[in-house]
């Protein structure tokens, strides 16, 4: 069985529709370790995106503020634990959500990357167009080669820029997996329409 952490290059670039895309696609669990912000927490936006048969996870940590977790932990006199987060048990795979950017603090000693990439699972990447993702995209891509993490390839999220993404593609050497184009409306019905379109181009088929 293959797990899944969906991480972004940047915050609010798509992670969290994403993951309720891809945990539909491989009929997982949703699980977000680590929430800021108190109004719609992805794991709640998550909740009305996917069919009661998937399991949401809770949280390890979840705070009020709309900030970095070492920032929102502090704000509330708390501090991230390593030894408080594990993954859930699971019996179908588990997609996991970062919070943030890959480098995105979780305390004064840890970073968002230094824990996820310690869990055994298969990365995917959301790249979203804007000016500068080129780079970020780029960056976030030779962290994570650094590290050695397993990354399965990008999802785009937004309207296609083939220039953006020639490049992106061609200097990390690295697949597109699927995109995600502007919608009116999200809901469970979009979700899985996503699913559907991604199943039928084979990405279901990565390993």
């Amino acid at each position: 069985m293959v797990n899944y952490i969906v991480a972004g290059i940047d915050t609010d670039v798509g992670k969290t529709v994403v993951s309720a895309i891809i945990t539909t696609l491989v009929d997982g669990d949703y699980w977000k370790p680590i929430q800021s912000g108190d109004v719609d927490p992805d794991s709640d936006v998550v909740s009305k995106l996917l069919s009661p048969r998937h399991i949401i996870h809770p949280s390890a940590y979840s705070f009020k503020a709309p900030l970095s977790p070492h920032h929102a932990a502090r704000l509330e006199n708390r501090t991230v634990e390593l030894n408080k987060i594990t993954p859930p048990v699971s019996h179908r795979p588990l997609i996991t959500e970062m919070a943030g950017g890959i480098f995105v603090p979780l305390s004064e000693n840890l970073l968002s990357i230094d824990l996820f990439a310690a869990w055994e699972a298969k990365w995917i990447l959301v790249s979203k167009h804007y000016l500068g993702s080129i780079n970020h995209t780029l960056l976030t891509i030779e962290a994570l080669k650094i590290r050695e993490v397993p990354l399965l390839g990008l999802i785009f999220n937004g309207e296609p820029n083939p220039d953006s993404e020639r490049a992106i593609l061609n200097f990390s050497n690295t697949r597109a997996l699927g995109r995600v184009l502007p919608e009116k409306r999200i809901d469970l019905s979009t979700i899985e329409r996503y699913a559907k379109q991604w199943q039928q181009s084979g990405i279901h088929l990565l390993k």
